[in-house]
């Protein structure tokens, strides 16, 4: 059997449901602003259901987004409270475990059309990676829809004597092309130019995983997966400025039907997995029972 790392599951989306606040823009943001002590609940509450990893809750926490309101004096502030928060989770649940900074898309979700230029983008990443390097075991960089998006957060985020795990997302309804329509081989050139510690599909429908794992085996690194429970990325997602309340949760994607999802990702070779948005600590309390079960190790 295999050593597998867990990651924990949804930890914006997460906030937003446990806030019961009005759906914003500025997203999980928001609410770590309202209600900081949440985020170390849900972090806590992931280690206890038996994930390795804690992302930090710095999705969103990007210079351009926080300046379209009037918050870009906040960044670093948001940035620390974030990462204290994942730390102080893992302390209280033992020491064990390790602490991801995650890096989000600038400007928007899904948007590959409207991702920076490569010198901006690495500029912007640059930021919050010297901010947090020595305060998170690894970077995870998040949604990349595009395989300009991947080689600008990954030229950011290397070099720094962290890993780097590289999180990308692909259509809906097609695994082997990403968001932008690029096919995911076409990701090749960009992970032997930047040796990440590990490729993995994220924020995409679980039945869009299996066909791009199948792909990114080839590449020769360590891959995994973590999905979403949504039904789909809406049309009104993509409008300019959304909120969440334009995306709808799946019904039929309860914790033994997710987590059986994640095993057959396993059967592929994954050697990491775990949930993102829609995707609770009862589903990664599932996954952990279920890995346990078939024989394998939980790193």
């Amino acid at each position: 059997m295999a050593d597998i790392t867990l990651l924990d599951g949804s930890i914006g989306q997460e906030l937003v449901k446990r806030s019961g606040d009005r759906a914003t823009p500025l997203w999980s943001t928001q609410v770590m602003i309202d209600h900081p002590k949440l985020v170390g609940e849900v972090h806590l509450d992931y280690f206890e259901a038996g994930a390795t990893v804690a992302t930090t809750n710095t999705y969103a926490v990007l210079r351009d987004r926080l300046k379209r309101v009037n918050l870009e004096d906040k960044t670093e502030l948001l940035t620390d409270t974030a990462v204290r928060a994942a730390r102080k989770a893992r302390a209280a649940s033992g020491g064990k475990g390790r602490v991801a900074g995650s890096l989000g898309p600038l400007i928007a979700s899904y948007r590959p059309d409207i991702f920076p230029p490569f010198e901006d983008a690495v500029a912007a990443y640059s930021e919050p990676v010297a901010h947090m390097k020595d305060h998170v075991d690894l970077f995870l960089i998040e949604t990349a829809s595009s395989v300009d998006h991947a080689k600008a957060s990954l030229a950011a985020a290397s070099g720094h004597g962290v890993p780097v795990w590289l999180g990308v997302s692909v259509d809906d309804f097609d695994g082997t092309r990403l968001r932008s329509g690029e096919h995911v081989s076409e990701l090749a050139d960009v992970i032997a130019q930047y040796a990440p510690d590990a490729v993995l599909v994220n924020c995409s429908r679980p039945e869009a995983i299996g066909p791009a794992l199948d792909l990114i085996k080839a590449f020769g690194v360590p891959f995994g997966a973590y999905a979403n429970g949504f039904t789909m990325i809406s049309s009104g997602f993509l409008e300019e400025f959304p909120t969440v309340d334009a995306l709808e949760q799946r019904a039929d994607l309860g914790p033994e039907v997710y987590a059986e999802f994640a095993m057959s990702w396993v059967a592929q070779g994954a050697s990491i997995v775990g949930g993102c948005c829609e995707v609770g600590p009862a589903h990664i309390a599932e996954l952990a029972r279920q890995l346990s079960s078939a024989g394998h190790r939980i790193v």
